[in-house]
């Protein structure tokens, strides 16, 4: 496989689980320095739109319900550059080279939203056991914004593939900074014990701050990775 970024030498020896670059704790505190110390992207409109649409609907402070959603559509982009590739690879089977080019691409991508997945997995634990808000506001609202962000990446990636890695990360570098700052703003989650079913899967953590530490240092690869993608968005 090309190397197209840090996701695409992770996968190249792992299985598609986990975090993408798994930190120990001095570590990941340094990686949330280093994101609270850097200026964030400046996002285009379509991604200003929906920051402030999940800041109308959900608030602007940080909540761990607002993130569940912010998490659920992280996956969509993923989702929507898979099936576009799918569909290439199926009218290239007379260009072995480039339709091989096209499937690393999908593989990748394959890649990033199974991480994501953990990531929505995990914030649904912790969301179930402080549940709050109606069925409305947590279930059928978080659905629309998916469904919407689907439809825009699967359109500007058939269109453009820069636009729709462009708008994912404005929306990955967002989720970076917005963990660095949720972790700052909770002390006390430096001494709150991290358990989950997952963590088999996700791995083990000293904290639940470094476990949101990790999820943000995960974020801010996916954003590397589509800022590296839009230099080269046709596969070439």
């Amino acid at each position: 496989m090309a190397d197209e970024g840090p996701i695409a030498r992770a996968i190249s020896g792992r299985p598609p689980f986990g975090p993408i670059e798994r930190l120990e704790h001095a570590r990941l505190r340094e990686e949330q320095q280093a994101t609270l110390r850097s200026p964030r992207r400046k996002a285009s409109i379509s991604a200003r739109l929906l920051f402030l649409v999940m800041d109308r609907v959900y608030g602007e402070a940080r909540t761990l319900e607002k993130f569940r959603v912010l998490e659920l559509v992280a996956r969509v982009p993923y989702q929507a550059w898979e099936n576009v590739a799918y569909v290439a690879v199926t009218h290239t089977a007379s260009q072995p080279g480039f339709a091989r080019r096209v499937f690393d691409r999908v593989r990748i991508s394959r890649w990033e939203q199974d991480n994501e997945q953990w990531h929505l997995l995990m914030l649904e634990e912790l969301v179930a056991a402080d549940a709050a808000g109606s069925w409305l506001r947590n279930r059928v609202v978080p659905q629309v914004l998916a469904f919407g962000y689907y439809q825009l990446s699967w359109l500007t990636f058939a269109i453009k593939p820069a636009w729709s890695y462009r708008l994912n990360a404005d929306f990955e570098d967002h989720a970076e900074h917005e963990y660095a700052l949720f972790v700052q703003e909770h002390p006390e989650w430096e001494t709150t014990t991290f358990n989950s079913r997952f963590t088999e899967d996700f791995g083990h953590y000293d904290s639940l701050a470094d476990l949101f530490r990790q999820i943000g240092y995960d974020e801010r690869l996916h954003k590397l990775q589509s800022e590296a993608a839009m230099a080269a968005p046709r596969f070439t």
